[in-house]
């Protein structure tokens, strides 16, 4: 036997010779499962072939592989595994079987692919970035994931399986010519970092077998930030207090604002408004912590309320800003005495008040401001002195204070007064303010002319001339003004003959206005009227008794030149026979003419 394989293997390579040169050459085409069990017949090498070309053969191997994955029997042609194949590591096996006679055999063996390599993504984890504005749909595409195996067995999709917050992302994916499933990451909806700031979605690729393999990557998904959240103070209005006597750089409040938005786009600078708010500088903010100090000395009685207009802009590419208001209250510090407003009540608005005002009428209105608070007078008491109890302080509800008059008052007793306001207010030590008001009492007309006597004695010549002066009489009056300003006149009374007489309104002199008679009337009585100015006038009176002296200036005259009488013969001795009357102007005499014995 062993005398016959020298002689076979020159056999077969002359007739593989004579082949070659020949060029026959028979396919033999055969299939394995790269799964199947070492040992596992693929087939044999004759069948279908021609008669001629059976076994044995010269198994001429294409590639080293052959000879170590599969075990061929020469004698028989039939191909068996020899190792576990994998169709990834290779896809056919080919040789060549050359009989003793006949054509050869060119055998392929094709590895057919079985679902044994699932998908597999180049890296676990990928990391990629998302600016918070980006649109919908826009897509990013991430490593694929590969399978070795065909046709279905190849990746066939890919599934979102955690991570997916609110179903922000999808997917999509599409074949190319090289048979590998492409992978897009897409926007779904809307991003904002400041709600979900980053992503880990679990990618899985599933291949198409039954049941499918699976392979997963994780792709870690940072939203990167863009300026679109303002900031937001945690309050939009703040209250403070600070005393007016504060020292510049004492801290009243700190504001404080935050900003969603991260790194310079959540950087946040204060300031205030000074278009709109506190043009006087009076505060200052410290543009990074917010913290708000006086600036200038306050005064409470200048400005009470601060409101402030505070501003807290970000480090944006295009900033944005919010506002937020702050009211400042400065308290009051007791550095400010009390100040006093009297409004006079008289009708030109003086100091003064008629003696007329009966007891409860107003003098004058005191209003009293401290300008160490804003609240109407009620840390301030009023009191008032002087004034001899004529008057007195009245208030109804500690606001306004009325000076009243108490007693009854008369200006010919007392013409003026002097009343002081005193203001105490409450402070820690209180401070006071006064007001001294000069008062007049203004008069009246209640008082009459009074004549420095009531009987005045005078004497004149009845020969005096018209004009000649009399008597000079003399009244006063206790009022002032128009009230004490005296008009003269003489009462017309025919029967004293007051018409002889005259009197100056002005001066009281009396004066004969005609020729006196002492015969007509040798003592004339004259009534004097003094009269004031006032309204209603008010007058008095006084009497003059004016002597008049004679003079020898009358003749007797009978009242009749011619007197006739009868006389009885036997009329009786010493009976009037006649009376005869003789006007001797002053008075008249009456004679009786007796009878007599002649």
């Amino acid at each position: 036997m062993r005398d016959m394989v020298p002689a076979m293997a020159a056999l077969w390579l002359a007739n593989l010779l004579l082949l070659a040169a020949a060029g026959a050459e028979h396919a033999r085409d055969l299939e394995v499962s790269e799964g199947a069990p070492v040992g596992t017949r693929i087939g044999f090498i004759g069948d279908g072939a021609s008669p001629d070309s059976g076994p044995p053969y010269l198994i001429v191997p294409v590639g080293s592989a052959v000879d170590s994955d599969l075990v061929i029997d020469q004698t028989t042609g039939e191909i068996r595994t020899k190792v576990p194949l994998d169709r990834e590591t290779r896809a056919s096996y080919s040789l060549v079987a050359i009989p003793i006679s006949g054509d050869n055999v060119k055998v392929v063996v094709k590895v057919l692919d079985e679902n044994d390599n699932a998908p597999t993504f180049p890296m676990a984890v990928m990391n990629i970035e998302f600016p918070e504005n980006t649109p919908r749909d826009v897509k990013r595409t991430l490593h694929p994931a590969r399978d070795l195996d065909l046709d279905v067995y190849n990746t066939q999709r890919y599934n979102i399986i955690s991570g997916n917050i609110n179903n922000a992302f999808r997917l999509s994916s599409h074949r190319e010519r090289d048979g590998v499933l492409y992978l897009d990451l897409q926007i779904n909806g809307f991003l904002d970092r400041e709600t979900t700031a980053s992503y880990s979605l679990v990618i899985e690729a599933l291949d198409g077998g039954t049941p499918p393999l699976r392979g997963e990557m994780t792709v870690n998904i940072t939203i990167q930030d863009v300026n679109d959240n303002p900031p937001i103070f945690n309050q939009s209005r703040y209250f403070a207090t600070v005393p007016e006597n504060a020292t510049i750089g004492t801290s009243v409040l700190q504001v404080f604002a935050t900003d969603a938005d991260a790194e310079e786009n959540g950087q946040i600078e204060y300031s205030i408004n000074r278009r709109q708010s506190d043009r006087d500088n009076m505060f200052r903010i410290d543009p990074t912590t917010g913290l708000i100090a006086v600036n200038k000395p306050l005064d409470f009685e200048t400005k009470e309320l601060h409101e402030l207009v505070i501003v807290a802009k970000d480090h944006g590419l295009q900033p944005l800003e919010t506002t937020a208001f702050v009211s400042i209250r400065v308290t009051d510090v007791n550095d400010n005495q009390p100040t006093i407003n009297v409004i006079f009540l008289s009708d030109d608005a003086t100091p003064k008040i008629s003696e007329s005002a009966q007891p409860g009428e107003f003098v004058a209105r005191i209003s009293v401001h401290d300008p160490d608070s804003k609240t109407d007078y009620s840390n301030v008491n009023v009191t008032l002195t002087g004034g001899d109890g004529h008057f007195g302080l009245t208030t109804r509800d500690n606001i306004i204070y009325l000076v009243i008059v108490s007693l009854p008052l008369d200006r010919e007793m007392k013409p003026n007064y002097t009343l002081s306001v005193v203001a105490t207010d409450t402070g820690t030590p209180p401070l006071h303010a006064s007001r001294t008001i000069n008062l007049q009492v203004t008069d009246i007309n209640d008082n009459a002319p009074e004549f420095d006597q009531q009987v005045y004695q005078a004497n004149v010549m009845e020969v005096s001339d018209p004009g000649t002066s009399v008597v000079q009489v003399l009244a006063n009056d206790k009022d002032e003004g128009n009230n004490s300003a005296i008009t003269y006149s003489l009462l017309d009374s025919p029967h004293t003959h007051s018409g002889w007489f005259q009197i100056d309104s002005r001066s009281g002199l009396v004066t004969t206005r005609a020729h006196v008679d002492c015969e007509t009337d040798p003592v004339p009585q004259l009534t004097v009227i003094a009269t004031d100015n006032g309204f209603p006038p008010l007058s008095s009176s006084a009497t003059v008794l004016v002597t008049i002296h004679d003079v020898n200036d009358n003749e007797p005259i009978f009242d009749q030149s011619f007197y006739n009488v009868s006389v009885a013969e036997n009329e009786a001795e010493g009976r009037c026979i006649l009376k005869v009357g003789l006007n001797v102007k002053v008075f008249e005499l009456q004679k009786c003419l007796y009878k007599t014995t002649e």
